[in-house]
């Protein structure tokens, strides 16, 4: 146990029992506790990496608490336990908790599925993301970029996860006004070679 990462269990409101549970059964497959992202991160020592690897993150939500794995696609999931939180989500998977009873009839398939996610760093394996080409591009951005040669070459020149990101966000619009706007917002953004959220 890290004592830096102690306040996050004291301080919780909700789902105390359980996350401590989940923290005891990370603990146990010899993972080392870390505070990445404001929450309990579980790593593991891969040879010829300096960083650690992360395996799993501990985490809160309003309905649940849950396990993140980060390359949960690739895990061995024989329960059926892992979630895809939504269809935009390659890697990571979930795994969700309503209660204590839960986690501990669960407890050895969890072990499992952290010992496999350890497996899968060690053997280095990586996830197979979808090109950016694959993802869906609204026909108003893309009557934009064959009109605007100079709006085409700057979206070109961004990297992959930030041409993804403005797809994703300029696709979930469900009206074509929306689009337009929300396309319209950002050209200049784009144009300055910046992400979504630089």
């Amino acid at each position: 146990m890290n004592p830096k990462v102690d306040f996050y269990f004291d301080k919780a409101k909700t789902w105390k029992k359980e996350i401590e549970q989940l923290r005891t059964i990370a603990l146990d497959c010899e993972l080392t506790e870390t505070l990445k992202w404001g929450c309990p991160c579980y790593t593991f020592p891969i040879e010829g990496n300096k960083q650690e690897s992360n395996i799993v993150l501990i985490h809160v939500f309003k309905e649940y608490c849950g396990l993140l794995f980060f390359k949960g696609a690739l895990v061995k999931d024989p329960k059926g336990i892992l979630i895809q939180q939504t269809e935009n989500v390659q890697a990571a998977r979930q795994m969700r908790f309503t209660n204590l009873r839960q986690i501990v009839k669960l407890k050895p398939a969890i072990k499992a599925c952290i010992k496999d996610a350890i497996a899968i760093e060690k053997a280095g394996l990586k996830v197979e993301l979808k090109k950016t080409s694959e993802f869906a591009m609204p026909e108003e951005f893309k009557q934009l970029l064959s009109e605007d040669a100079a709006l085409k070459k700057a979206f070109k020149a961004l990297t992959p996860g930030r041409q993804r990101a403005y797809l994703l966000y300029f696709s979930s619009a469900k009206q074509s006004k929306t689009r337009e706007a929300r396309i319209e917002k950002y050209i200049p953004q784009i144009l300055e070679g910046k992400g979504l959220n630089d």
